[in-house]
């Protein structure tokens, strides 16, 4: 354990729970009750499951009560491919290199020299190679490997993870106009009508987050991340983004469709449906309560 997690823990004791959580401790607790402890730890105040009204307190809801076997497909980053290209066409998919059960079957020598490798069932187990002979592939391999013997599931309890079967997926690097990134560009859906999005830049270097709404203005909140210190130009595709996401977001109360926009082409990106699991606080914290307005479900 790192010193700065240390340092975390001692200042914050209750983050131990969520640790241990990750590692599949609880799996004897029930989901209402794991959720409930959770959200404590995370938001500093109880959750209300019987009256929700903010937006995080409506996604613990959605995680108990909305569980249409579908949305595990659409969260798998392979199966996903099948419903994008039924929906909006195979042309928004970013190209797909390889799929595999474990890397071991990962033939390295016939991928190109720039790729991305991605497990389908979690968050963040992620390898970006931009030049093959400087790879390590070693800790490529401990990477994956651990990811995939890892259930995405326990930790947050997000019911769509649990079933779905762990594989690794190649796909074609891409880098946007900056020439060293790709931004993600990502649509808050609600029943198919999209609200407002968020961009992330300077990913893996110092994260910056900035939220807009649909005309493309800068909406005055922060979320886990600082916005950021420099002018964020609205993307080409930005409109088509928008009638996109509202097709694929269609009769589903609320999922995060994230799409990337290489010199003017639109690619789809994933499906979110517990944007940061519903346990991070908005800054000012009165953003909540809005978010929560435009998530609807049942007594809403």
């Amino acid at each position: 354990m790192g010193q700065n997690k240390i340092i975390s823990l001692l200042k914050r004791p209750q983050y131990l729970f969520l640790i241990l959580g990750h590692r599949g401790f609880f799996k004897w607790m029930n989901d209402e009750m794991y959720l409930k402890i959770a959200y404590w730890c995370k938001m500093d105040k109880r959750l209300d499951l019987k009256h929700p009204t903010t937006y995080n307190e409506k996604l613990q809801w959605l995680k108990l009560n909305d569980r249409k076997p579908k949305y595990t497909d659409f969260v798998d980053k392979y199966e996903v491919r099948s419903f994008v290209k039924d929906k909006i066409g195979g042309e928004y998919l970013i190209p797909l290199l390889g799929i595999w059960d474990n890397v071991n079957e990962i033939d390295f020598d016939k991928l190109p020299k720039q790729f991305v490798l991605k497990c389908t069932h979690d968050s963040g187990s992620l390898v970006i190679c931009t030049d093959k002979d400087k790879l390590d592939f070693s800790k490529a391999k401990k990477k994956l490997l651990k990811s995939l013997k890892h259930n995405y599931y326990w930790g947050q309890r997000e019911w769509i993870y649990k079933d779905i079967k762990p594989r690794i997926i190649a796909e074609q690097f891409m880098v946007d106009e900056s020439k060293k990134e790709l931004k993600d560009y990502k649509f808050f859906c609600f029943n198919g009508e999209v609200k407002a999005m968020f961009i992330a830049t300077d990913r893996g270097v110092d994260t910056r987050f900035d939220f807009f709404d649909l005309e493309f203005n800068h909406m005055p909140f922060m979320q886990h991340y600082p916005n950021a210190n420099k002018q964020i130009k609205k993307p080409n595709g930005f409109e088509e983004m928008i009638g996109l996401a509202k097709v694929l977001s269609k009769d589903i109360p609320h999922v995060r469709v994230d799409f990337y926009d290489v010199n003017g082409k639109v690619y789809f990106g994933e499906m979110t449906f517990f944007h940061f699991s519903g346990w991070e606080k908005f800054e000012p914290e009165n953003y909540d309560q809005i978010f929560g307005e435009w998530l609807k479900i049942p007594f809403s």
